[in-house]
Parts: structure tokens; sequence; C-alpha cells
């Protein structure tokens, strides 16, 4: 596709709620997920020209945003303790609320990821196989075992 800001602007405008949405719910901190947002429009419209089918703009750019998710997922990991503000847990949760969310924490980036856009943003196995470029049966299959792990781990 050739780089013409007002092609690319209209393309954004009609996912960038989307967009936003799934980083919001992936990393659950508004801050973090429009950094990650506008990140993925930068090195989007730096490499527009490498996309060669316009009508892929979607899952192309969801591609690139779901791989921004996942690099700060893992610096979450990578840090000692410190974890962003609405992913601390408050005094306010429950027991059982903590237990869940220490049991989503546990799952691997992967796991989370299609978890997140599926319980928390809404997404279908179809849609979260496009973004991530991932088969559908693929997808559903982590989900089940994402969940299924969930379960065993909250049973213990």
């Amino acid at each position: 596709m050739e780089r013409n800001a007002e092609d690319f602007a209209a393309k954004y405008e009609k996912v960038y709620q989307d967009m936003f949405r799934f980083a919001l719910y992936t990393l659950k901190n508004r801050h973090e997920a429009e950094d990650v947002v506008s990140e993925t429009v930068l090195d989007a419209w730096k490499g527009i020209e490498g996309l060669k089918d316009e009508n892929a703009f979607r899952a192309w750019i969801f591609r690139i945003l779901a791989n921004k998710c996942r690099q700060k997922l893992k610096s979450y990991l990578n840090r000692a303790v410190e974890l962003p503000a609405d992913l601390a847990w408050r005094e306010r949760d429950t027991s059982e609320d903590m237990d869940v969310r220490a049991a989503f924490y546990k799952l691997n980036d992967e796991e989370r990821l299609i978890l997140s856009s599926s319980l928390f943003g809404g997404y279908t196995g179809k849609e979260i196989a496009a973004m991530l470029e991932m088969n559908e049966n693929t997808v559903r299959s982590l989900k089940s075992r994402a969940l299924k792990k969930m379960e065993q781990m909250l049973s213990e």
C-alpha cells in the first residue's frame, strides 16, 4: 500500500476504538494502552508500504498491536514487584477476586492475550485468530486450555 496520510487516517479511524479496547483489556492500564496504541500507529505508518492488500489493514495493524501488548506484558514480568496501578491488587478485593486475578496472571502471555480479548474485549475466536494470525481452532483450543488451567488453579 502506498504511503498516503489521508488513506491511513481513514483506515485508522475505523479501527481506533477496537484497538484501544483490545489494548486496555489486555494490559489493564489506560496509560499503557494509550502508549501501546500510539506506538502501534507509528510502526504501522512507518511500515505501511509493506502492506500488500489494503483490505488486510485491520488484521495487519492488530497483529502489530498484539505484538506490542505481548512485549508490554513480558516487561511486567521482568519488573521486580512493580506492577501498573491498575494491575495492583486492591485491599477492597475479596480473597476470591484476588485468587482469580492471581490465576489469570499465572497464565502465559498468549493465554492471557486470548482470554482477555475474548472475555473482556468481546472478540470472537475468529476475530482473535485474524488479529493474532493464528488458526481459529488453535485460538479456541488455547482459550479452553487456559480456562481449564485457571479452574484447576482455583480448585487447589
